[in-house]
């Protein structure tokens, strides 16, 4: 039997998990077109701190990961540009 594989009909950007995380997270993103895709992770003063994707992706569904060891606890906000589609979500970094 073969496996059907599912080809997202929508852009997505799902809530990152688990949310708050230390020191890391998953960010999950679908894609039903082929596009350009970039997928940013900004602090609290609007500051860009880790680009986690920054190429063109076929349709599907993908996930990305964030490692805030680096970084201090607090709010942070990712951010998706697919195409025409734009979308942000807030995470909590604690330590």
């Amino acid at each position: 039997m073969e496996a059907r594989v599912s080809v997202p009909t929508v852009f997505g950007l799902a809530q990152n998990y688990p949310n708050p995380f230390n020191p890391a997270t998953t960010i999950q993103y679908q894609i039903p077109v082929t596009s350009r895709v970039t997928l940013n992770v900004y602090d609290i003063l609007g500051k860009e701190v880790a680009t986690l994707v920054n190429e063109t992706k076929e349709p599907g569904s993908y996930t990305a990961q964030f490692d805030g060891t680096q970084f201090s606890s607090g709010l942070y906000v990712y951010t998706i540009n697919a195409g025409t589609f734009t979308a942000a979500r807030k995470m909590v970094l604690t330590k």
